[in-house]
């Protein structure tokens, strides 16, 4: 083997994305028969399984690209988000595993997988269906066909791009991102052209950077609303951002969303700045307002640590005070993307 070119070795031995995902294969001509025979398996193997039509009351379709920055491991991670997100919404997910040019391949391939979780009583379950379907760039012609085959056509599309390379290269998804109810990147996880890409319905794109922090921008939210917008906003110098090296994305949309709000209580030019700090933990952020007088405001929070803290007197006297800090869990980002 000394004569091995090692990088050949190294993508032998590592599975494509399509390869490391669960599931059966099925001809890409019958995923339904596929679908229908993966269901009667798991039931004469006593797994969970749908007693009738009712069980798969499928409540969103959504679409899940994979793209060329995403490795085996990733593939199944974001995978089992899907999953979890799917056990509180039933779901009939197309999971998109586009092959490179130098992979040789000429067709489509598909495999589908199930599972069923039941309730608090028997006759309580819901279940939810993937089909993944891999493709060479050479087949992308008969791609939208062969999805809308597998969705559910009285539901609303849902479109999450993940692992993407290049910006550009979604304008292969046109047709699905023109119809989708909701598009969802990740700005923490997507490559910079991201931020200037011309997406069909501009409206329609969430952030799950924005998403996750929820919990965060309830806890400020809820801070500030016991003050009057004059007190918050009258004489307002600054604000200002500092956050850890593994929090860029969220404290880029955090601040924006802070600065916003802000102008909602009628702030007008203050400068507001974002300033990356070595000094503060990763998962770290400190969030600072400054006055024209004494009054001062400061959030900071350390997810990782899962404390965060309030320093503030805007007028009527200094109030500290000790709060959890926390991100929301993937599937729940999911879900708050999708539907909020």
């Amino acid at each position: 083997m000394s004569g091995a070119n090692p990088s050949v070795a190294t993508a032998a031995a590592m599975p494509g994305i399509f390869d490391a995902l669960p599931g059966i294969e099925t001809p890409v001509g019958s995923i339904s028969g596929g679908l229908a025979r993966m269901w009667e398996g798991a039931a004469s193997e006593g797994k969970p399984s749908p007693a009738g039509d009712s069980a798969k009351a499928i409540q969103v379709n959504f679409v899940l690209l994979l793209g060329f920055r995403t490795d085996a491991a990733d593939a199944v991670r974001q995978f089992e988000i899907a999953v979890g997100f799917s056990r509180r919404h039933p779901s009939r997910v197309v999971v998109l595993c586009p092959l490179p040019d130098e992979s040789g391949a000429t067709s489509m391939l598909a495999k589908v997988y199930g599972e069923c979780t039941v309730g608090k009583t028997p006759d309580d379950m819901r279940c939810c269906e993937f089909v993944m379907l891999s493709y060479p760039r050479g087949v992308r012609a008969h791609l939208e066909n062969q999805v809308s085959i597998c969705l559910s056509t009285d539901l609303p599309l849902y479109f999450w791009a993940h692992g993407f390379a290049d910006a550009a290269k979604l304008a292969d998804y046109h047709y699905l991102m023109s119809t989708a109810k909701r598009i969802i990147i990740d700005s923490a996880s997507a490559p910079p052209g991201v931020a200037g890409y011309p997406w069909p319905r501009p409206g329609s794109v969430r952030d799950l950077a924005f998403a996750r922090l929820l919990p965060m921008r309830q806890s400020i939210g809820q801070f500030l609303s016991r003050y009057t917008p004059a007190a918050l906003s009258g004489g307002l110098v600054s604000i200002k951002l500092a956050h850890g090296a593994g929090v860029a994305a969220e404290a880029r949309v955090l601040l924006d969303w802070v600065a916003r709000r802000m102008g909602d209580c009628g702030a007008k030019g203050e400068a507001v700045s974002l300033e990356p700090s070595a000094a503060l933990p990763p998962q770290a952020f400190d969030l600072t307002f400054s006055f024209d007088d004494k009054r001062h405001f400061r959030w900071s929070a350390d997810v990782a640590a899962a404390h965060a803290t309030f320093d503030a007197d805007f007028g009527g006297g200094r109030t500290t005070m000790q709060v959890a800090a926390s991100f929301l869990p993937p599937e729940g980002a999911l879900s708050e993307a999708m539907f909020f």
